[in-house]
C-alpha cells in the first residue's frame, strides 16, 4: 500500500507541478507575499509550516484531479472513435465484466485512501497546538472592530480599517489597519479567538489559518511564522453591514524588535478595566 501510495504521489505531483509552471506563464504574475496580487489564482506565499504542508497537499490534490480528468476524457474519445455505429456497426452484446466492476470499485476506493492520510496528517497538525512562545487573543465585536489582547503582558488594543485619506501609498486599500497586531519571527504563537454579539471568523491566508470567533466560546489554532513582514487577512465570515471593512494586519518582526515594540506598547495600552467587558458580563447576568 505504501508503494501505491507513493506511486501516485510522484504521479500527481508532477502533474501539478507542471500545472503550476503552465499557471505562471499564463498569469506572468506569482501570488503574493501577504496581501493579493494582481491576476493572482494560486494561494499567497506560505511563510508557515501549516500553510505549507496546505500548498503541497493541494498540489496534490490538483495533480489526482487533473490526472483523472485527462484519463475519462481519453476514455471518451476511444469509445467515440472505435466504438460509433460506423467504425463498429456489430456491437458487443456484453453485459457483465467481473474484472471490470471489481477495478471500477476498488480504485476509487484507493484513490480516497491515498487522499485521506495526507489530509488526517494535516487537520492533525493544524489542531494540535504545540508549546507556544507566545498568546495573542483576538476578539471581534459588534462594531466591527478586532481587539487583540495580549494576556501575557497586561494589556489590549483596537484595530481599525484605515480610510483612503489615512493610508500611506505604500498600504493596501481595505487591508491596512490603524494598530497591526505584532509577533515575533520564528516563535510560535497561539492564537485565541472569540466575539461580542456577532459571529465572526479570524483568517490570514499566509499563515494558513482561518478560525470562527463565536461569542461565549473561546477558539485556538497557532502559527509560526518564518519571514518577517506585514501579512493581511479579513474577517471570513459574513457578520454584518461592515463585514468587507474588518481586516486583519500582522506584522512579523525579529525578536529584538518585539521587544522593543512591546515595551512601547505596555506604556500606550496599560491594563485598564475594559468597560466593553463589563458591559457583557452584565448582560449576561
Amino acid at each position: 500500500m505504501t508503494g501505491i501510495i507513493s506511486g501516485l504521489r510522484r504521479v500527481a505531483w508532477g502533474a501539478a507541478s507542471a500545472a503550476a509552471g503552465l499557471t505562471a506563464v499564463v498569469t506572468g504574475a506569482e501570488a503574493g507575499t501577504g496581501q493579493p496580487s494582481p491576476w493572482q489564482i494560486d494561494f499567497q506565499t506560505a511563510v508557515t509550516p501549516i500553510m505549507e504542508q496546505i500548498h503541497g497537499f493541494h498540489l496534490f490534490l490538483t495533480g489526482i484531479a487533473a490526472t483523472i480528468t485527462i484519463f475519462v476524457m481519453l476514455l471518451l474519445l476511444i469509445v467515440m472513435l472505435r466504438f460509433n455505429a460506423r467504425a463498429n456497426p456489430t456491437p458487443s452484446r456484453t453485459t457483465h465484466n467481473t474484472l471490470l466492476e471489481v477495478a471500477w470499485t476498488v480504485i476509487p476506493a484507493l484513490i480516497l485512501v491515498v487522499i485521506a492520510v495526507p489530509s488526517f496528517r494535516l487537520l492533525f497538525d493544524q489542531l494540535e497546538i504545540p508549546k507556544s512562545e507566545l498568546t495573542v487573543k483576538a476578539t471581534g465585536t459588534a462594531q466591527w472592530t478586532w481587539v487583540y489582547e495580549y494576556p501575557d503582558h497586561g494589556f489590549q488594543f483596537d484595530s481599525n480599517m484605515l480610510q483612503d485619506n489615512e493610508r500611506k501609498p505604500d498600504q493596501p486599500r481595505l487591508l491596512a489597519v490603524d494598530n497591526e497586531m505584532v509577533v515575533p519571527v520564528n516563535k510560535t504563537i497561539r492564537m485565541q479567538t472569540t466575539a461580542e454579539g456577532i459571529i465572526h471568523a479570524f483568517a490570514v491566508p499566509s499563515f494558513g489559518i482561518k478560525i470562527d470567533a463565536i461569542p461565549g466560546r473561546l477558539n485556538e489554532t497557532w502559527f509560526r511564522a518564518s519571514r518577517e513582514g506585514v501579512y493581511y487577512g479579513q474577517c471570513s465570515e459574513l457578520c454584518g453591514r461592515n463585514h468587507a471593512f474588518m481586516p486583519i494586519a500582522v506584522r512579523v518582526v525579529s525578536e529584538q524588535q518585539f521587544d522593543a515594540w512591546l515595551a512601547d506598547a505596555k506604556k500606550k495600552w496599560a491594563t485598564a478595566p475594559d468597560d466593553r467587558s463589563v458591559v457583557v458580563a452584565e448582560a449576561q447576568r
